[in-house]
């Protein structure tokens, strides 16, 4: 993880690039456009304050809500996630998966969308996170702070196969998952394996196997535009964190290239 934002590199933009139209004539070059809402994500800068070095803020939320629309980000998130486990040795879909949830503080006056959760003591939305053994985000989802884990999850199991195919052998959790989303996972011939500290045990304790997704959590911290969630819908949420993904992986790549 470096510690600024850096604009795309060459390598970069390559790895990228092929799913972008840059064969039509446009106003605004679309690699700056995207150094642009990368460097909104790592600075949590509101859209209209974008300084007069990037293109028009109109035209920069343009582009970022028509491709949030198309799903761009969500499907140049699952390419570089297999890029980069290729890079490291690994089969391009993994077998094993870690899913957990955020609770997270909404901004003032947003009423879409929006619960409290009692038990962290959250008024806002509850991200979950599905990633697998090396924190790469494969599916995500934003929903209301008040919902249960276990019910939040049990929709994305679709998503989840979809994305992982029939490689995909087993998911960690917590408790609450052993429950509708446990049983729909053997229903699909994936097993469900609960993952949690011994109870005598006080203070934080990395879990194995689940630790990874407690990590993937603490990397949005570098990223001023999700630690706290801004955004009128859950689909501009989603997508905020499938980019923040995506440039912790384009950094992977780029410090491969280099080695």
């Amino acid at each position: 993880m470096t510690s600024q934002w850096q604009p795309l590199t060459d390598h970069q933009w390559a790895a990228i690039s092929p799913f972008f139209d840059l064969q039509r004539k446009r106003k605004h070059d679309l690699r700056q456009i995207l150094d642009s809402i990368f460097w909104l994500l790592r600075t949590g800068c509101q859209w209209r304050n974008l300084p007069p070095t990037w293109p028009h803020w109109q035209a920069v939320y343009y582009y970022f809500d028509q491709w949030k629309k198309a799903d761009l980000f969500e499907r140049i998130n699952a390419t570089i996630n297999q890029l980069d486990r290729q890079q490291q040795g690994r089969e391009p879909l993994p077998s094993v998966l870690c899913i957990d949830t955020q609770s997270i503080r909404l901004a003032p006056l947003i009423c879409e969308h929006r619960g409290s959760d009692a038990h962290k003591l959250v008024n806002g939305r509850k991200r979950t996170y599905v990633v697998d053994t090396q924190g790469r985000l494969w599916v995500a989802d934003v929903d209301a702070a008040n919902a249960h884990d276990g019910t939040l999850a049990v929709p994305l199991i679709v998503s989840i196969l979809w994305r992982c195919g029939e490689r995909l052998e087993k998911i960690f959790g917590d408790q609450a998952y052993n429950g509708m989303f446990a049983k729909n996972l053997a229903g699909r011939s994936v097993d469900f394996e609960k993952a949690s500290r011994p109870e005598s045990v006080q203070g934080f304790v990395p879990v194995a196997k689940r630790w990874v997704v407690e990590r993937s959590i603490a990397w949005t911290n570098f990223f001023r535009r999700i630690v706290k969630d801004y955004e009128y819908t859950v689909s501009s949420s989603i997508n905020w964190l499938y980019l923040a993904n995506i440039q912790i992986m384009l950094q992977r790549i780029q410090s491969q290239h280099q080695t």
